[in-house]
């Protein structure tokens, strides 16, 4: 016998994964952390399952022909699944191998009573957790039964659920073996599960333990309600004590069975306090082994706790790294930018180099550590001011934790600290000149021309010295003071037009519809101007009906073999040249430009040959200029009215003025920072192509899984460990499946606030007004932007939108995003366009079903769901 068909768990350890699989290699380790007790028993390895799978010939077409099926055909997957695990479980076990197991039974006594669970090679891993996909037998006894359960174990890793779970996950069938755990059957009098992070709030300092009485198979099926303790500290902080009315008990002869518990005994706990502490004390053992929380099944036995297997809890976001043991509260810096998708290495260092405040990863997001901002009462009051009028639900999480009164020490002194200084909603002393922001605008360009010229040359580690003073170049253009003023003048005129216009006129939101069509706003400008492209294109059916076949990124050039194909290629190249450096999540460098991947453009560009007659671009600006000025009219007059009126329309014409002047601003910075991220990136892709050939890296794309620094180190060293790109493409993938919280302690608490708001009806979504309006009509659910399909008065629901939605903008009706505040990019645009929007609404794309009809109350920040 060549190959060892049979391991005991004390030889195994957690590196054995490919042997034993994840159940088997964790048990293992568990095995050998001092303390901790894991029933005696073995793992049947996945050498036995693969030469089982080849003693069954049949077996091979069947896997072919799963792997070709497409995930949601249930019916296809169910029967051709059905069909793997008879043949399984139908294939004769070798004799080789039926002794090798006969043995490893006889060790401990062939009449004792064994669990028999399955072990998958990609189950129990970090980054994909899918418990009770596969199968658990209790109280198995006698070798024949045993051998049958391992037959069964191995069908197991056919079920519907797990195929499908791995077809949608991209995980292929031939690449995930079955190990079979067999350990001596333990009776204890309760059973249940210990999470060493809370796995409600994320909190690592909180331990949850979930008991009932008998086999813990009662609770993991959902049979009874279990007695929950919250322990933090060394002490219980809560308890609920459940009516426990049922049991899971073995049957003398095998097998299992329910039983009723005696009313009396229902209401006891299954555990005294004394019991959990002891029991928390074993899983801080078990955790800081792992290096990281775990979920645990646990059995008390004679008042001792016996350990059956233990997972890590991979629904918790992680904490970022800090260097200290102190309290730290971070704020999502994606929430603020409407960009909450996971960030490749690549994209989250960049932007940490080019930022103005350290950043902190996590979980491919980054935040902002704003613990000393929040510990003097001076900064705080301004951080608080400034969250709340753009998030309010920041706002609310940041005072959920100030108000415990013990996570944030107070400091005497004023000074915020590295964060700079409190920017509140406080008006500026000098009024600002309009002029700046042509000047500032003129500024940037130049800077820019300059780093085009400059960067030509640079190649290998002097490009990177080189874009190290370019990170500084470009911070230094967005600090400079003026760039600050102006984009305060417009925000505060804001603030000010929508508090004072309320107080004098009882008007909600009176600056949505004064900077309609405001001036200079590249954003609503690139929106406009696709509509300008698709008036180029309609006159041409040859070139639309082209475009709706396009497949290729390479189509610009075969255009102008078509009729009309010629204007209409300059038409998008213009674009391009002017817009090309944007995309969905632009601040990631590492997601694809429209200029790399300009066919994102067509469904919007198409939708705007259907949907728009020609001119609307103009016409849609002027209308909106002119609301905008019909706006200003009647305000001044009902101000001059009023008791002090002169006054009050004089103030208000000013702040007017300046709202028109420094709105469109806004937009700009973000534009000239993604503009330099292009130049960038072409650079560093120019210096991947470079490795590629000299065979340091497989392909291009794989820089962006390094940070900014190692792939410096890589250019300088010509040597990259490939190891690193693949744990890096792992964690990556399982990033995309964690949400980020808005805010995060260090404790691993993330918190998503609350609006607390008692004037919405019954059954709404609640969220934050961002432009004014109400509008009726029907959901477009979108998540990503080249699916986009609308038809006009369709209002837009979605997770996030940075600048690059802005062009289907000119379709919708009405706004509905997850993310966003009164100052993020969609809501700017939206009060450009006039379109109705409620942004922050949690959960939308899920609670929203595409094609519902939905009311968007803009004004009062809720969304009605009517059908």
């Amino acid at each position: 016998m060549n190959e060892q068909y049979v391991l005991d768990l004390q030889e195994i350890d957690e590196t054995q994964v490919a042997v034993v699989g994840g159940k088997g290699a964790h048990l293992g380790g568990l095995s050998r952390i001092e303390g901790i007790h894991v029933p005696g028993g073995f793992c049947v390895t996945t050498g036995a399952f693969r030469r089982i799978m080849a003693d069954a010939p049949s077996l091979d077409e069947r896997l072919d022909q799963l792997s070709r099926l497409n995930p949601d055909d249930r019916e296809a997957i169910r029967t051709l699944s059905g069909q793997i695990r008879r043949t399984i479980e139908a294939t004769a076990i070798p004799d080789e191998l039926a002794a090798a197991i006969t043995h490893a039974l006889a060790r401990s006594g062939e009449r004792a009573a064994y669990a028999v669970r399955s072990s998958a090679t990609a189950e129990d891993l970090p980054t994909a957790s899918f418990a009770g996909q596969q199968d658990t037998y209790l109280n198995v006894m006698g070798p024949t039964a045993v051998l049958q359960h391992v037959s069964r174990c191995w069908a197991s890793l056919f079920t519907e659920r797990a195929v499908t779970y791995r077809q949608r996950n991209g995980i292929d069938h031939r690449t995930v073996h079955m190990a079979v755990v067999v350990q001596q059957m333990v009776f204890p009098q309760a059973a249940g599960i210990l999470f060493t992070a809370d796995p409600v709030t994320g909190n690592r300092k909180v331990a949850t333990v979930d008991a009932g009485f008998g086999l813990g198979e009662a609770l993991v099926s959902g049979l009874v309600n279990p007695d929950v303790f919250k322990v933090r500290g060394g002490e219980v902080i809560t308890k609920t004590i459940a009516a426990k009315q049922r049991a899971v008990l073995a049957l003398p002869a095998g097998g299992t069975q329910h039983v009723a518990i005696d009313s009396q005994r229902q209401e006891q706990p299954a555990l005294t306090d004394a019991q959990v502490l002891r029991l928390v004390q074993l899983g801080r053992r078990i955790e800081a082994h792992f290096g990281r929380p775990q979920d645990i099944e646990w059995c008390l036995v004679d008042d001792g706790f016996q350990i059956v297997q233990s997972r890590p809890i991979t629904t918790l976001f992680p904490v970022p790294e800090a260097d200290d043991q102190d309290n730290h509260i971070y704020v999502s810096v994606g929430h603020q930018q409407m960009m909450t998708d996971a960030m490749k290495p690549l994209g989250f260092s960049m932007w940490q180099l080019t930022a103005m405040v350290a950043m902190y990863e996590a979980g491919g997001r980054l935040f902002v550590d704003v613990t000393r901002r929040l510990a003097s009462p001076a900064s705080r009051a301004g951080l608080l001011d400034l969250m709340g009028r753009g998030d309010p639900l920041t706002r609310d999480a940041l005072e959920t934790v100030l108000d415990r009164g013990d996570f944030v020490a107070s400091l005497p002194d004023p000074d915020p600290g590295p964060g700079g200084p409190p920017s509140g909603g406080a008006s500026s002393p000098v009024e600002p000149d309009p002029a700046i922001v042509t000047e500032l605008i003129e500024r940037s360009e130049a800077s820019i021309a300059a780093l085009k010229r400059d960067i030509r040359t640079k190649t290998g580690p002097a490009l990177f010295d080189f874009l190290l003073e370019a990170f500084e170049e470009h911070k230094r253009v967005l600090t400079q003071p003026p760039n600050f003023q102006a984009i305060m003048a417009g925000m505060e005129a804001t603030w000010w037009l929508n508090d004072k216009l309320r107080e004098w006129l009882g008007e909600k939101n009176a600056a949505d519809t004064l900077t309609l069509s405001a001036p200079d706003n590249i954003t609503s400008e690139m929106g406009l101007e696709l509509l300008d492209v698709a008036d180029v294109i309609r006159p041409h059916p040859e070139v639309v009906a082209y475009l709706q076949g396009v497949e290729d990124e390479g189509f610009l050039d075969e255009l102008p073999k078509l009729a009309g194909g010629t204007e209409a290629r300059d038409a998008i190249e213009a674009y391009l040249d002017r817009y090309g450096m944007r995309c969905v999540g632009e601040i990631d460098i590492t997601r694809p430009r429209w200029r790399e991947r300009p066919t994102t453009l067509l469904p919007v560009i198409l939708d705007n040959v259907r949907n728009f007659e020609p001119g609307a671009a103009e016409r849609r600006f002027e209308q909106g200029r002119l609301k905008a000025r019909k706006k200003e009219q009647d305000v001044l007059s009902r101000l001059r009215a009023l008791p002090d009126g002169e006054r009050k329309a004089d103030e208000t014409k000013r702040m007017i003025d300046q709202v028109r002047a420094f709105a469109g601003y806004r937009e700009y910075p973000k534009y000239g920072i993604v503009s330099r991220y292009f130049v960038y990136k072409q650079a560093l892709l120019e210096e991947a192509e470079r490795l590629v050939k000299a065979d340091v890296l497989p392909e291009k794309e794989d820089i962006f899984y390094l940070t900014f620094q190692e792939l410096h180190d890589t250019v300088r060293s010509n040597q990259v460990d490939g190891g690193l790109i693949q744990q890096r493409k792992e964690a990556f993938r399982s990033h995309r499946t964690l949400t980020p919280p808005r805010v995060l302690t260090s404790d691993g608490e993330a918190l998503t606030g609350a609006y607390r708001r008692d004037d919405v009806p019954a059954g709404a979504l609640v969220g934050l007004p961002v432009s004014a309006g109400t509008i009726e009509g029907r959901a477009r659910v979108i998540l990503d932007m080249a699916d986009a399909d609308l038809e006009a008065g369709d209002i837009l629901v979605t997770p996030f939108t940075d600048p690059s939605w802005s062009p289907l903008f000119v379709a919708i009706a009405g706004l509905v995003t997850e993310v966003g505040g009164l100052m993020t990019h969609g809501a700017v645009i939206a009060r450009e366009y006039g379109l109705p929007a409620v942004v922050g609404v949690e959960q939308a794309t899920r609670l929203i079903r595409d094609g519902q009809r939905i009311r968007v109350h803009g004004t009062d920040g809720y969304v009605e769901i009517l059908s």
